[in-house]
């Protein structure tokens, strides 16, 4: 449906009940957001990512239409909302989606992006129910599997000169989670990670590069399945916050890679081969963190 008649029909709906807009699963509800710049004017293009709070699956991605509008029908349930638009200041929102509820339609106004304090030198330990590392895989010859990791630990270690801080990530390769039992069983076998024998995914950092604004360039290494290989994380910068239980001191950060399965010795091509449906060779990585401050002398683990 074009998206002039939508809104009309949107605009003209009594109460703007979802069902007078367009068909809703029952059940489901709607979130509708309305972004606007600094100026009231309508932000297209702005980077939307909504993410279960339970299990931090992304539930719904994309960006605002020309008019700023960004739509979402979303199963009942409490999800984060990630606004983010380049030069401005991102930002965060917890939607409660209830049952038959209609449009949740409210305007978001993204604010001119202050400079951001930088995290105080010292470590800053993961926050595991605010964080979550994420990936998206092609499934050959259908749709992306999305998937996820349960189970990690690492932080940061931030030095007076930011460039010079180290960042440690261990993944524990067995909590790999796609949402189906056999294909999770398979990707832990010798086929794919092979978990029995390389436990872990670590990543480590080289070099931290400033790029503007609130972006930067996290380098490392990235030993998967016995096989280290360089890697570049796309990073923004959230800010720091006193927030959560016990008002700790928190920084957060979004950070994306690709990542290539042939890097790192997972035969793909061999699968298909043997006529297994797999995942592709390319795989989106994305790391939603969340750090608590600790103190000088607190180790980054693993040590």
């Amino acid at each position: 449906m074009p998206l002039g008649l939508l809104r009309r029909r949107f605009r003209n709906a009594p109460g703007g009940a979802a069902g007078s807009t367009f068909p809703v699963p029952d059940g489901a509800g709607v979130v509708l957001r309305e972004v606007l710049d600094p100026v009231n004017q309508p932000m297209g293009a702005a980077d939307v990512t909504v993410t279960e709070l339970r299990s931090h699956r992304v539930a719904a991605r994309g960006t605002t239409d020309p008019y700023g509008f960004f739509t979402a029908v979303l199963p009942p349930g409490t999800y984060s909302m990630l606004v983010m638009a380049e030069g401005l200041e991102p930002h965060r929102e917890t939607v409660e989606v209830l049952p038959d509820a209609g449009v949740s339609r409210e305007r978001v106004w993204l604010q001119s992006a202050r400079a951001l304090e930088l995290p105080a030198p010292g470590t800053w330990l993961f926050d595991p129910p605010h964080t979550a590392i994420r990936f998206i895989a092609k499934h050959v010859g259908m749709a992306h599997v999305h998937g996820r990791f349960e189970r990690f630990e690492g932080g940061l270690a931030i030095a007076q000169d930011m460039t010079q801080s180290r960042v440690h990530v261990r993944i524990d390769a067995s909590s790999i989670t796609t949402g189906n039992n056999t294909r999770d069983a398979h990707l832990r076998s010798g086929d794919f990670l092979d978990v029995e024998r390389f436990p872990y995914i670590d990543f480590v950092s080289t070099r931290f590069a400033y790029r503007g604004g609130s972006k930067w360039t996290l380098q490392g290494s990235l030993t998967m399945h016995g096989v280290s290989r360089s890697v570049s994380l796309d990073t923004t910068y959230l800010g720091t916050v006193n927030g959560g239980y016990g008002e700790e001191l928190r920084c957060a950060a979004l950070a994306k890679s690709e990542l290539h399965r042939e890097d790192y010795t997972l035969n793909w091509r061999s699968m298909l081969a043997r006529g297994i449906a797999v995942v592709g060779p390319t795989i989106q990585l994305e790391l939603d963190v969340q750090a608590m401050y600790r103190t000088h002398d607190t180790p980054i683990p693993p040590e």
